[in-house]
């Protein structure tokens, strides 16, 4: 019997994009009429296939389709993996009928909760969703694991919500189209669904991320990156002069990578005019980064404008509007001049000025782009084609920025919705930004439940171990930077160690943002140790095992990783680690 057949009490969900729902019963393959929509679902091995169409003269905006259906008694301790929906979301365990999704903890702006999920809108009360794949666990005695996911997500959003029911888990594989209008007579295929039974979360979700690089070509053949990042340690206030100084400092470090971070720009949106504390320009940076034997990489957020920018000022007909009439917010920076805006990218002349611009950096001498703030694209507006999902907006530009790049050119994605990222990007960022300090601080944003995605070291450390299984699946993994330094940070050297440990036992990017002066002969050894380590982890990873979190579905912030031959247990009070 297939999945689909298999599927107790199924039923199909549309949701339109004017808020009315259309169920229906099904049994199993065939053709449904669910309001003004057919939805076709065909077998697979594991899962099934679907599309949907729109038999009327009339074009209709759609919401959402999902699959719903009864997944059986839910034990006494029912749980799933969270897969967050982009780089910084949180990714963990959560237990129906105990956590609560974000959305409902406290009210927050809407642009808090367009960044963090696939749909914006608040949760229904009791419902639990992941964005992509999840794992769904209870605790009865002979019961598997199951995991549900979506096999893509390059044309549109997949995610799986989890309640209870009068004792049962009643889930549902939602495709996300998010108003998308689909035209009179269009048919339009689905990313397939997928289901899994095993022991072992880890494995599961290693299984499913290979399936998922095989069927969008993921790019997971890039050598292990060791390099270096302005960001941690000055963050906007980056000069040249400072930059040129490490440079001259970094001759003895194993520096492949030497990366020029955010302020260094006239404006957001501006990536090839800098300001005056940039006064040689990009291209004589990336020379002297050249110049020392390193690659030179560029940060940029692609998708955003800053209203003063050359690039607004020049077209204000490619940014995209909100329902109001007003250019739609997609960040609010102080350092940016507050508010910056989305740029459309349905609009073919966005696509071609996002390959211009990928290429100029590119021959300017920046082989190694980190593409940050991703998601703008995804976010709810007035865009020129309304036919086309969030997700197909985000890919529309991240593809864009691949074709000017070439092939040979190191994409690193940030961000980044994760199903539009997989086979555009090399690396990909997989945690909240790492921060010198361990937890939030006191006064620090942390909107309702959204303080997993804020930076602070705890919530890159939680993503490390709860996403190690995407590394070499479906790109390398950045968990972010680590932390060297002893002066001006609040980590204390065990934390320290603890989170250059953490990334190494992931096999992940080694990247380091210290000023180069102040790290001594105990910070190189840390280093050493990590890039060591970490080698030997991606390297059993190219054609074997991913590195493997055991405790993954026992708590919020798992502790164990193990990888070739490694076993990290870290302690959480005070933070230590133990390394075997």
């Amino acid at each position: 019997m297939s999945e689909l057949a298999a599927l107790d009490r199924p039923r199909l969900v549309v949701r339109l994009a004017d808020g009315s729902v259309h169920e229906r019963a099904v049994t199993g393959p065939g053709h449904h009429d669910v309001g003004p929509l057919v939805v076709a679902l065909t077998e697979r091995a594991g899962g099934w296939a679907w599309q949907v169409a729109v038999p009327g003269a009339e074009p209709v905006a759609v919401a959402s389709v999902a699959v719903a259906w009864d997944a059986g008694p839910a034990g006494d301790d029912p749980r799933l993996f969270s897969n967050g929906y982009q780089s910084w979301t949180s990714s963990r365990v959560r237990r129906l009928g105990v956590d609560v999704d974000p959305s409902l903890v406290a009210p927050v702006p809407a642009l808090v909760r367009e960044t963090h999920h696939a749909d914006p809108s608040v949760a229904q009360v009791g419902e639990l969703r992941s964005e992509l794949v999840t794992v769904v666990a209870t605790d009865r005695p002979g019961d598997p694991l199951l995991l549900v996911g979506f096999l893509a997500g390059a044309e549109h959003d997949g995610t799986i919500r989890a309640r209870l029911d009068g004792g049962r888990v009643a889930l549902s594989a939602e495709a996300f189209l998010g108003g998308a209008v689909l035209g009179a007579g269009e048919a339009r295929p689905l990313h397939p669904v997928v289901l899994a039974r095993g022991e072992q979360a880890p494995e599961l979700l290693a299984d499913w991320a290979a399936a998922a690089g095989a069927v969008g070509r993921a790019r997971t053949g890039a050598p292990y990156q060791v390099g270096w990042c302005s960001w941690y340690q000055w963050f906007h206030a980056i000069t040249e002069q400072v930059l040129r100084e490490n440079l001259a400092l970094a001759a003895e470090w194993p520096f492949e990578v030497f990366q020029l971070d955010d302020g260094y720009q006239h404006a957001i949106g501006d990536w090839e005019r800098t300001d005056a504390s940039f006064p040689s320009g990009i291209e004589a940076v990336a020379d002297a980064i050249a110049g020392e034997g390193r690659t030179p990489g560029l940060w940029l957020a692609p998708f955003l404008a800053a209203p003063g920018s050359d690039v607004a000022v020049a077209h204000p007909d490619w940014v995209v509007r909100h329902g109001s009439g007003r250019p739609l917010v997609g960040m609010v920076n102080e350092h940016w001049g507050g508010h910056v805006h989305v740029l459309d990218t349905t609009r073919p002349e966005v696509l071609a000025h996002l390959e211009s611009t990928a290429a100029a950096l590119v021959a300017a001498g920046y082989p190694y782009l980190k593409l940050d703030f991703t998601y703008a694209p995804s976010v709810t507006g007035r865009y020129a084609d309304p036919s086309q999902t969030p997700a197909q907006r985000v890919r529309a530009g991240m593809e864009a920025l691949r074709r000017g790049a070439g092939e040979r050119t190191f994409l690193l994605g940030c961000g980044l919705p994760i199903g539009a990222g997989i086979g555009v990007v090399d690396g990909m960022r997989i945690g909240a930004d790492v921060a010198p300090h361990w937890d939030l601080r006191p006064g620090q944003y942390a909107p309702g439940g959204y303080a997993e995605n804020e930076p602070a070291t705890l919530n890159a450390f939680r993503n490390t171990l709860t996403r190690s299984w995407m590394h070499r699946r479906l790109w390398l993994n950045d968990p972010d930077c680590i932390m060297l330094r002893t002066a001006g940070t609040g980590l204390t050297p065990e934390e320290a160690r603890t989170w250059g440990l953490t990334v190494a036992a992931s096999g992940g990017m080694a990247l380091v943002s210290d000023d180069l002066s102040l790290l001594d002969a105990e910070s190189r050894r840390l280093l050493d140790e990590v890039v060591h380590l970490g080698r030997s982890v991606d390297e059993a990873a190219l054609d074997g095992p991913t590195a493997r979190c055991r405790d993954l579905l026992e708590s919020p912030t798992p502790t164990a990783l193990t990888g070739a031959g490694w076993a990290l247990e870290v302690g959480v009070d005070p933070v230590s680690a133990s390394l075997r």
